[in-house]
């Protein structure tokens, strides 16, 4: 990790601790960034990721979250709890700053060290302060009236779940809410309940919640819930199947369960977003805001122990905010405001050299001034594939609308879109805090597949979107390199603006992309140099 004033304050703040174990057992973690690789998915909007390394400690095998007073409280599937403080920035998180670690114990006081005993899967915090933690294998509940010590008993009410379960088939969620505690189990099947509420009135209701459709395909089942002050329950759903490629072995997906068990999808993610196998849920409620934390669980075979081994994985932690439905019927993609959005991009810097360039499109020509003075590597990469005919006969194939002052507003992407038969070596490209460029209404920028470099797709923002430039203090190694405005359309936004607006097949495309996929695509005839 880093050390700055906030990471040394943040690391003072362990001694308010809500465990009893003593505050000098906490320790700085080794972590490095984590980019979900998409700002939206479904109704969530992504707030940072940290992936947390094993250290000497052996973190790892977090199988249940809890937000408590100012940090995370979770349990692991080897018998132990732990605790994490994080570091945030406007609401961004940015690192994890202190973990203390300590082993549960049963009501006899001995420690639940073993695999078999101590494999805790579930874990919430009743409104009176009790927690519960439950068990796999050897099933069961605990009590605790601090994880630190002792369990205090067992919490029986749960039962009706457990009968004729494998040994690594039990109670998965635990999450208290408003007069009660929602428990479901780790299967999926409609003719069996696999969750139950239990309320502090003695009742009983079993219901079968069912996984979304993206990830009931491949086995996802109930892995983690936490519940909100107004008795919504946010249920993780997750799949892993190691015979797949690494990369395409894990899901997830979050849903929210009204307090009459409606249930209401709020996003579903799959590869290629990064991901891993995510079991631990969290909700943080602050005002006018509300946030889920979701971290994963490496199964303690992490792969900075075990990097050859292709069924590794790791702790990621992610921070989620829940995006605020909108009232009444979702409106259609705006349509283009003929006079507004038809107005050209504005050169921020005009005494600066620049190039021309006319896309030729089958809706008509869109001329680019290309800024070759202030981000000559980036106006050079993309002059490379204009010089060599490499974007004659690409297309259009993206539409993305996103929020502003102004209405349309969003992007349309282009280009290259990996064909090896076109693509050329990449470039690092130069940074907006480099050029002095920013991504306003009409500004041409490069898409990225990493932190930094670009290839042969573009984008064209319609409206201003600054928050797509550089921010060198971000933790994040994407937002901090941003995207790379290297040129302004100076006429054609008309034609810009009827991109945006043409049809698009719902359901194409993958994770945040789905949905904005344009069908037909929009064919870019050429695109050539204009000599002076």
């Amino acid at each position: 990790m880093t050390w700055t004033p906030r990471t040394a304050l943040a690391a003072l703040a362990l001694a308010a601790s809500p465990l009893s174990a003593q505050a000098d057992d906490a320790f700085l973690p080794e972590t490095a960034p984590a980019d979900l690789g998409a700002a939206q998915v479904g109704v969530l909007t992504f707030r940072g990721g940290v992936e947390i390394f094993p250290d000497t400690k052996k973190i790892g095998g977090i199988s249940s979250l809890e937000w408590h007073g100012d940090r995370l409280v979770g349990i692991t599937d080897d018998g132990r709890w732990i605790e994490l403080t994080i570091d945030e920035i406007k609401g961004r998180l940015t690192d994890v700053s202190g973990v203390r670690l300590g082993p549960l114990h049963d009501q006899k006081g001995t420690k639940i060290d073993d695999k078999t005993r101590g494999d805790a899967e579930a874990l919430t915090r009743l409104p009176s302060g009790e927690w519960l933690v439950a068990f796999e294998q050897q099933h069961r509940i605990l009590r605790y009236a601090d994880l630190a010590k002792a369990a205090t008993g067992e919490y029986p009410a749960a039962a009706a779940l457990l009968p004729k379960v494998a040994s690594n088939d039990g109670i998965e969620t635990l999450a208290a809410y408003p007069g009660g505690v929602l428990a479901c189990g780790e299967w999926s099947d409609p003719a069996r309940p696999n969750c139950l509420r239990i309320g502090d009135d003695g009742t009983r209701i079993p219901f079968a919640l069912a996984a979304p459709e993206g990830i009931a395909a491949y086995s996802g089942v109930p892995t983690d819930a936490t519940c909100a002050g107004d008795g919504t329950c946010y249920v993780l759903f997750r799949s892993y199947t190691p015979s797949d490629p690494p990369t395409k072995q894990s899901r997830a997906a979050i849903v929210a369960l009204a307090p009459d068990n409606t249930p209401r999808t709020l996003t579903e993610l799959a590869p290629p977003l990064m991901l891993d196998n995510f079991e631990g849920l969290a909700v943080r409620e602050e005002a006018g805001a509300t946030a889920l934390y979701m971290i994963s669980d490496d199964n303690n075979r992490n792969c900075r122990d075990n990097p050859r081994e292709p069924t590794c994985q790791r702790t990621l932690l992610m921070k989620f905010e829940i995006v605020a439905p909108r009232e009444g019927p979702v409106p259609p993609a705006p349509a283009a405001d003929p006079v507004l959005t038809a107005r050209p991009g504005v050169r921020p810097h005009p005494e600066a050299a620049s190039l021309t360039v006319v896309l030729q499109t089958e809706l008509g020509p869109v001329t680019i001034a290309l800024e070759t003075e202030r981000a000559p590597v980036t106006a050079g990469n993309f002059l490379r594939y204009v010089d060599a005919k490499r974007l004659d006969g690409t297309t259009f194939y993206r539409a993305m609308d996103l929020e502003g002052e102004r209405k349309p507003s969003g992007l349309v992407q282009g280009g290259t879109r990996g064909d090896p038969k076109r693509v050329l070596p990449k470039i690092a490209f130069e940074a907006t805090t480099a050029t002095g460029l920013t991504h306003t209404h009409g500004a041409l920028s490069m898409a990225m597949a990493a932190p930094g470099d670009a290839d042969g797709d573009f984008f064209i923002m319609i409206e201003d979107q600054t928050g797509f430039d550089a921010d060198p203090a971000a933790s994040d190694p994407a937002w901090a390199a941003g995207y790379a405005v290297f040129g302004y359309v100076t006429g054609g936004m008309d034609i810009v603006a009827k991109v945006l607006a043409a049809p698009r097949d719902p359901d194409a495309g993958e994770g945040v992309m789905k949905g904005q996929m344009l069908k037909p695509e929009v064919k870019i005839i050429s695109a050539r140099r204009v000599v002076p």
